[in-house]
C-alpha cells in the first residue's frame, strides 16, 4: 500500500509539471521489483506478437510440424518483442511521464531506474538475436533485425514529428507471422508475404481506434497521431474505414492460394464484415465508446482469423 501511494504521488507530480522530470526510483520488494521488470516486457503484446507468429510457423511448414523447432522460434520471439517493448520504453520514458494512461509504467513511476530498462532491453534483444540465429536461422534472426531497426530506430522517434510513423511502424508490427514462417521453412514464400499483409492492414483500424480514444494524451506528449492532428476525426474514420475494406479481400488470399481452405474462407468473410460494421459506426459516431468496441472487435478479429486459418489447414 505503502509503495502504491508513493507511485501515484509521482505521477501527480509528473502530470502537473509541465515538463517531465526525472522520476525518483522509489524503494520497491523484490516481488514488486520483478513485477516491475515483468511490465516492461508488455507481456499481452507478447503474447499476441507469439500468437500470430505461431500461425505462421503452422502454416509454414511442410511435412509436418517440428515442435523441437517451433518451441525455439516462439522462445526467441517472444524474447525479442520483450526485449523491443523494454527498450521502447526506456526511449520514451519521458512521453510516458505526460500520459495519464502510462505515467504509472515503472520508468516515469519511478519504480525502475532507466538503466535497469535499458540493461534488460538491450539484454533480452540480443539473446533473442543470438538464439533465432544458432537455434532456428540466420533468416528469421534477420527479420528481428529489421523489426529492432524499423521500431526502435524509425517509428519511434518518428511519432513526435508525423502521422507518418503509423504506416512507418506498421511496416515492423507486421513481421511476427512471417518470422514464424521463415523458422519453419527457412524462406520467404507467397503465403508468408499474405499474412504480412493481413497484419498490416489491420494494424491500421485497431491503433487508430487507440490514438481516438487517447487522442488528448498523445496530444499533451506532443505525439503526433492522426486524431491529434485532425481532431473532427474525418479523415481518421476514413481511413479507419478505408483499410478495413481492404483487409476483407486480402484476409481472402490463403484460400484462394492454397494455405488454406473453404471454411476458413467464409469464416474470414464474416469476420471481415463484423469488423468493417465495426469500423464505421466508429468512424460515422466519432465517440469514445464507439473506438473502444472497435479496438475490442480488432483484438477479437485477428486471433480467431490467424486460428480459423490455421485449424482450416491442418
Amino acid at each position: 500500500m505503502k509503495s502504491e501511494i508513493l507511485i501515484k504521488s509521482v505521477a501527480i507530480e509528473l502530470n502537473t509539471g509541465g515538463a517531465v522530470a526525472q522520476a525518483r526510483t522509489i524503494e520497491l520488494s523484490l516481488r514488486e521489483r520483478l513485477a516491475a521488470y515483468v511490465e516492461l516486457t508488455k507481456p499481452r503484446i507478447t503474447f499476441l506478437i507469439v500468437l500470430t507468429s505461431a500461425a505462421g510457423f503452422c502454416l509454414g511448414a511442410k511435412g509436418g510440424l517440428d515442435w523441437v523447432r517451433f518451441a525455439h522460434a516462439m522462445f526467441g520471439i517472444a524474447l525479442l518483442s520483450s526485449g523491443i517493448a523494454t527498450l521502447n520504453q526506456y526511449i520514451e520514458r519521458e512521453l510516458d511521464g505526460r500520459m495519464r494512461r502510462t505515467a504509472l509504467r515503472p520508468l516515469p513511476a519511478g519504480r525502475l531506474a532507466p538503466f535497469e530498462a535499458l540493461i534488460l532491453g538491450a539484454g533480452l534483444t540480443i539473446f533473442a538475436e543470438s538464439y533465432l540465429a544458432l537455434l532456428v536461422n540466420p533468416l528469421t534472426a534477420l527479420f528481428g533485425l529489421s523489426v529492432i531497426a524499423g521500431y526502435l530506430f524509425m517509428y519511434t522517434p518518428l511519432k513526435t514529428r508525423s502521422t507518418l510513423s503509423t504506416v512507418v511502424g506498421a511496416f515492423p508490427g507486421a513481421m511476427p507471422p512471417l518470422m514464424g514462417w521463415t523458422a519453419a521453412s527457412n524462406e520467404v514464400s507467397t503465403g508468408a508475404w499474405v499474412l504480412f499483409a493481413i497484419l498490416f492492414l489491420w494494424q491500421f483500424p485497431h491503433f487508430l481506434a487507440i490514438a481516438w480514444m487517447y487522442r488528448e494524451d498523445y496530444g499533451r506528449a506532443g505525439i503526433r497521431m492522426l486524431p491529434v492532428v485532425e481532431p473532427e476525426g474525418r479523415i481518421t474514420g476514413q481511413q479507419i474505414v478505408a483499410y478495413t475494406l481492404m483487409l476483407l479481400p486480402v484476409s481472402l488470399i490463403p484460400t484462394m492460394i492454397g494455405i488454406s481452405g473453404k471454411v476458413y474462407f467464409y469464416g474470414a468473410i464474416i469476420l471481415g464484415l463484423l469488423f468493417l460494421s465495426s469500423s464505421i459506426t466508429a468512424a460515422l459516431s466519432k465517440s469514445r465508446q464507439q473506438a473502444r468496441r472497435l479496438l475490442l472487435a480488432s483484438v477479437l478479429y485477428l486471433p480467431l482469423l490467424f486460428g480459423l486459418m490455421v485449424l482450416n489447414q491442418l
